[in-house]
């Protein structure tokens, strides 16, 4: 019987996960997206599901707490960042989620070396952190259309009203 805890866990890597594995993960196209993903809902489902038929592998980029409070504000994230860790790390579709701390990706964007970066269609392609590291590798920066009605800040404000 398969222990899905451990299996779980074990897609949270660190950012040296990925210059340890740089070859084996590179065997296929690898893409990259980010976000807080603080309250888990179907446009976030969505979004990660056609991210990752992109590619062969999908790598989550995850907030840490400190940095979705500077983004965010002093009320946010609802979740802290093990849980929301597990919780997509959980996710068919996601191969590994991986901590940043800074404001934007660019840094762990330059460790992943993704073939594909992509982020939601509220961002312009030219906006979007790590993009020039990635199109200089002769790789891809896609957007993918949001799922309209669903956003974290509009459920909280809903559940708030």
């Amino acid at each position: 019987m398969k222990d899905f805890i451990s299996h779980i866990a074990s897609k949270i890597v660190p950012p040296s996960f990925f210059l340890d594995n740089e070859k084996e993960l590179h065997t296929g196209t690898l893409v990259f997206t980010n976000g807080c993903f603080d309250v888990l809902h179907v446009g976030h489902v969505t979004y990660l599901a056609k991210a990752r038929q992109l590619g062969d592998l999908l790598v989550v980029g995850l907030n840490t707490d400190a940095s979705v409070r500077r983004l965010k504000g002093p009320s946010r994230p609802v979740n802290d960042q093990q849980a929301r860790a597990q919780v997509l790390a959980a996710l068919e579709m996601v191969d590994y989620v991986v901590f940043f701390e800074e404001d934007t990706p660019y840094n762990l964007i330059t460790q992943v070396k993704p073939d594909i970066l992509v982020k939601g269609g509220d961002y312009a392609i030219e906006q979007i952190a790590g993009g020039d590291f990635v199109r200089e590798r002769g790789g891809q920066v896609l957007t993918i259309p949001l799922v309209p009605g669903y956003s974290t800040t509009s459920i909280l404000e809903h559940d708030n009203q």
